[in-house]
């Protein structure tokens, strides 16, 4: 089919409810709408009223299709956002001290500046490009006082690498050959080196996508993390379900956190969220029936 130039126009607040309406969304209260509209846009709120549509070709919707149920998943999907962030912070930060402890008691202060360490150097330079345009950006007191006294053009990994962006720390660890320290990181989190590499990876990705306000709940993830083979802690049961859905990378968190946060409260704050919620389909987030049984998923939590 060939392309053709996009020609709508923009609307007004009044011709989007008036469109939306036509279409068969209800909208009860429209002074709200309106204001959802400006203070959100059409563009991000038709995300989560897509799945209404029964048409979608034509945009027509299903009936008793609502405008409020619309915004509901979408205040669903920003408190998803929220806990996950909570719990990425916690992920990034122990990944990095791990490899920053490990890695530079084996290889030195400055590892990472070390070529034979890594398989592609032309991978290995384009990190070391990155890192030293996150050296030159920072504006870290404690880096300050580096250039002021040392010589070296970079400093040392447990400085470098506390400025360094989680993407880039993830391009660092896959880039490292393989090695007793490479597996003894991924250890500590328990599995093995290259299924570590991918979660990480697709971790990143999330990350991203939280914190860019995408849309999360029934997104489907363009990275999509390996099954592992070898694991050493509590995983699915069931890991015939999709891996390319929201239920498959939390699942991801939870099982990190038996190693960072054992007492974490995720799985008891995310039934919070889909109480408060009860129009959610937690199916269109890639959960199977039985998911509140799978051991991952019914530890008791404890943390406050």
């Amino acid at each position: 089919m060939p392309k053709v130039p996009y020609e709508k126009p923009a609307l007004t607040y009044a011709e989007q409810i008036q469109q939306l309406q036509e279409r068969g969304l209800e909208i009860t209260n429209i002074p709200r709408a309106t204001h959802l509209l400006e203070s959100i846009s059409y563009y991000r709120l038709s995300g989560y009223w897509y799945p209404m549509l029964a048409d979608k070709s034509n945009h027509q919707f299903k009936s008793n299709s609502a405008f409020q149920d619309a915004f509901q998943l979408y205040s669903f999907d920003r408190e998803l956002r929220v806990l996950i962030l909570r719990e990425l912070e916690k992920i990034e930060v122990t990944i990095r001290a791990k490899m920053i402890y490990l890695l530079s008691h084996e290889h030195g202060a400055f590892w990472y500046e070390d070529s034979n360490l890594f398989n592609n150097h032309i991978r290995h330079s384009t990190s070391l490009g990155n890192l030293q345009r996150e050296y030159e950006r920072s504006d870290e007191e404690f880096i300050d006082a580096f250039r002021e006294k040392y010589s070296n053009p970079l400093p040392p990994s447990w400085m470098m690498l506390e400025i360094t962006s989680f993407g880039s720390l993830s391009f660092l660890y896959s880039n490292l050959k393989s090695s007793r320290i490479k597996r003894n990181i991924a250890r500590h989190f328990g599995m093995n080196d290259r299924t570590f590499s991918s979660w990480i990876h697709s971790i990143v990705y999330l990350r991203n996508v939280c914190a860019h306000h995408s849309r999360l709940w029934n997104r489907v993830m363009r990275i999509q993390p390996i099954r592992p083979r070898s694991i050493y802690k509590t995983w699915l049961e069931n890991d015939t379900v999709s891996n390319n859905r929201s239920y498959y990378i939390l699942s991801i968190i939870l099982f990190l956190m038996q190693t960072i946060n054992p007492e974490h409260s995720i799985v008891a704050r995310f039934k919070s969220l889909l109480e408060k919620y009860p129009n959610v389909d937690v199916f269109a987030m890639g959960f199977p029936k039985n998911w509140e049984t799978e051991t991952l998923w019914s530890t008791v939590d404890n943390e406050k």
